[in-house]
């Protein structure tokens, strides 16, 4: 199949609800083993022109790029936030060891004394040198999408989720310094992306939602970060910049809180609580859609199951703009490499406009 230029216009084209030359291809990760079976050598996370090239060749229109306190996905060794939240873990008072990070429980943050204690100032300290590097390899018509603005989660996780509840009620003094911090350094890092040539939009990983719905209260997301998003919505609104939201779960009872803050795509109507017709039926004329392609498929199906799934979303969903296909998540390294060929391929053969399935 021939190689489809990159054209940025083409994914802004379709999420603003019209019909580009094709249906474009949107993942916000795509697991470097994924990356490297497509372009046949290994693809690593300081290799920016090996990665531009494989979102190049495989249809994608732009490169997602991460800047932030902490990459999506769960916390690692390689995240920026680790190594500061290893200078204030605390260590056994018998053996000296290191207690390890509990996000489930206590965090790092769990009271006043703990929040004055974190290295702020260090936290803040974004690297954004990738972002400059990549510029010499991006081909004409692509453009960089930044991954950033975790708030909810990187603030569930610096105090650990239990005590991240109960201080909802108890220490509300506390939860409100903890967003503030955290608000203030997300804003920072996206008010000097925008400074970067080549950014054409932002994308907000946040999960708030389990399957049953979202994980604490709508109220509290409406008082402590919703006001956050609306910040980097006006941002993003001046800039001329796409912003686009991910959370798994069930979004429904938020989705048109965040429709209102501004975000213009919804990503990535998990396909386990989801009906993204229904979806389509009662919001798709007020933002775009992505993703969707069931990442269990993806990891444990057959090329053609993934085949009949992939153009039925392209004959139901894409039809009109507003729609840009993907996975129900991201590509991990336990994605079937074939599933994932199946998905794009099948996507580009069948998604030019006007759909004719």
């Amino acid at each position: 199949m021939n190689q489809v230029e990159p054209n940025f216009e083409r994914l802004k084209k379709a999420i603003h609800h019209e019909e580009p030359d094709r249906l474009p291809l949107a993942e916000a990760l795509v697991a470097y083993e994924i990356q490297s079976l497509f372009l046949g050598r290994k693809v690593s996370d300081s290799d920016l022109q090996s990665q531009v090239e494989f979102w190049t060749k495989a249809g994608y229109d732009f490169i997602p790029l991460t800047v932030g306190m902490m990459s999506p996905g769960e916390i690692t060794k390689e995240s920026s936030i680790f190594g500061v939240v290893q200078k204030v873990l605390k260590k056994d008072k018998d053996t000296e060891e290191v207690i390890p990070w509990d996000i489930e429980e206590s965090g790092v943050i769990s009271n006043l004394e703990e929040y004055e204690r974190f290295p702020w100032d260090e936290a803040a300290k974004l690297n954004f040198n990738k972002f400059y590097e990549v510029q010499s390899f991006l081909p004409k018509g692509m453009k960089i999408i930044a991954c950033s603005g975790k708030i909810f989660t990187l603030a569930w996780m610096l105090m650990g989720f239990q005590n991240f509840c109960l201080s909802l009620y108890l220490q509300e003094e506390l939860l409100r310094k903890v967003f503030q911090r955290i608000g203030e350094i997300q804003l920072q890092g996206v008010n000097k992306l925008i400074e970067i040539p080549n950014i054409g939009g932002l994308w907000v990983v946040d999960d708030l939602s389990y399957g049953s719905g979202p994980m604490i209260d709508p109220k509290f997301l409406r008082k402590y970060v919703f006001p956050w998003y609306e910040e980097l919505a006006s941002i993003c609104k001046k800039q001329g910049l796409l912003l686009i939201f991910h959370s798994d779960g069930n979004i429904w009872p938020i989705l048109e809180d965040l429709i209102s803050i501004g975000f213009e795509a919804i990503h990535p109507i998990d396909p386990t609580c989801m009906d993204i017709n229904e979806v389509k039926k009662r919001v798709g004329k007020k933002v775009g859609i992505i993703g969707n392609i069931d990442t269990d498929l993806l990891a444990n199906g057959t090329p053609e199951e993934v085949r009949e799934l992939t153009k039925k979303r392209v004959q139901e969903i894409a039809p009109g703009g507003g729609y840009a296909l993907g996975s129900g998540n991201s590509v991990p390294n336990w994605v079937r490499f074939e599933n994932y060929q199946a998905m794009r391929d099948t996507a580009i053969r069948y998604g030019g406009y006007p759909i004719s399935i």
